[in-house]
């Protein structure tokens, strides 16, 4: 455990990146990997990460709850569990494929109810007392991110200037010379 904010940092990476054409995660950007920028983000806001929908070298790799296949929820819901069975007081989330992310989340998000950014929703901080609700949204088929945000009535944050999301290479070539 690192000596961040006792929730677990989970990095969202399990897409299939069709737009993108390739493995998105190991994309690089500024000489690094998307996945080495979620990475360096999270580690020191978090006092352990895990990474949903794939592996990668130093990172616990955690499968979608109830079972694999799930998408950015079924991997939420995964950190989910693993944090309250850690005794952790929630989850931040990001996706691998969202740039630049702020170093500093937790302030901006906080720690004791559910928010996320308002455009970029799943950089997000879920409670742990959401995951019977949120695994029961999503054993039920629940598979929308915002629709569930929006329905637990999470606080929405103003995304920081110039954050995107990255789906297509030309993304990563305008990323720092474009606000989105």
């Amino acid at each position: 455990m690192t000596a961040g904010a006792p929730i677990l940092g989970a990095i969202v990476a399990g897409g299939q990146a069709r737009r993108f054409g390739s493995d998105k995660a190991l994309a690089l950007y500024q000489g690094k990997p998307l996945i080495g920028h979620a990475i360096d983000t999270l580690r020191p806001q978090v006092a352990a990460l895990v990474l949903c929908g794939r592996g990668h070298a130093g990172i616990e790799r955690i499968e979608d709850r109830p079972e694999p296949g799930l998408g950015p929820m079924g991997g939420i819901n995964a950190a989910l569990h693993r944090a309250a069975a850690s005794g952790l007081r929630g989850v931040l989330s990001v996706p691998v494929d969202v740039l630049p992310l702020p170093g500093d989340l937790v302030q901006r998000l906080g720690t004791d109810a559910l928010a996320c950014f308002d455009q970029q929703f799943l950089v997000a901080f879920w409670p742990v007392e959401l995951a019977a609700e949120i695994d029961d949204y999503v054993t039920r088929g629940g598979r929308k991110p915002a629709e569930l945000l929006d329905r637990l009535g999470a606080r929405r944050v103003a995304d920081p200037p110039g954050i995107a999301n990255v789906n297509r290479p030309r993304d990563l070539a305008r990323l720092g010379r474009d606000i989105f």
